[in-house]
């Protein structure tokens, strides 16, 4: 038995304004009955693969990758590694010299989380200028046998871009991203115990996510 001291929500609200990558499926929640009328309460939920916060995988950008029911349930759980760029401004990258002082806590099973504080922008123009990471930067964390990777950022490669150079290199290794998540300052004590795990959705690129840190004994 483990005991639970706290628990993080690191997910977006899910409404019909949650900010979505441009161009994906807008998100549809309504009332479908009322236990006034039909005897229960229902909601229909008309959501893309990547609403709100949600994981990515390989399949996502990889056509011959796995799909989100394939994936390995191992990379949405493990301890978390937080890594503060929090002096970051619009469009500007997260390079070698960001992340240096934390590859030695690298290892495989471990999740890095890149804090951005970008999340505070949600609902804003701004939300979409956000930093994003250099792939020598994912590479250094993949050869220390880094799998999974989550941001607080609707996108960790640059949104509005043609090339997605992250996304890429992580599904070449069958690798995991979790975008749009929010709250890594609430991270307040070591080794956090992170879960991201998606629906089972058969064939699909990616899944939303209930994504949580929690500080276990």
């Amino acid at each position: 038995m483990f005991k639970t001291r706290k628990i993080v929500d690191l997910s977006l609200p899910l409404t019909n304004e949650t900010p979505i990558y441009p161009g994906d499926p807008e998100p549809n929640i309504s009332v479908a009955t009322m236990i006034e009328n039909e005897g229960y309460n229902l909601h229909y939920v008309h959501i893309g693969s990547q609403t709100g916060s949600h994981v990515d995988a390989p399949y996502h950008f990889c056509p011959n990758g796995q799909r989100i029911d394939e994936s390995d349930l191992s990379l949405f759980i493990g301890t978390g590694v937080v890594i503060p760029v929090l002096g970051k401004g619009e469009q500007e990258p997260i390079v070698m010299r960001d992340v240096e002082a934390y590859l030695d806590q690298l290892q495989p099973g471990k999740i890095v989380l890149f804090h951005t504080g970008w999340s505070q922008y949600a609902g804003e123009e701004k939300y979409f200028r956000h930093p994003f990471v250099q792939a020598d930067v994912i590479e250094a964390m993949i050869e220390r046998g880094i799998r999974t990777f989550f941001i607080d950022a609707i996108n960790i490669d640059i949104t509005g871009g043609t090339a997605f150079p992250v996304h890429d290199r992580i599904a070449a290794v069958n690798g995991i991203i979790a975008e749009n998540l929010t709250n890594f300052q609430a991270i307040d004590f070591p080794d956090p115990l992170i879960c991201a795990f998606p629906l089972r959705i058969v064939g699909s690129d990616g899944s939303p996510v209930r994504a949580v840190a929690m500080d276990v004994e």
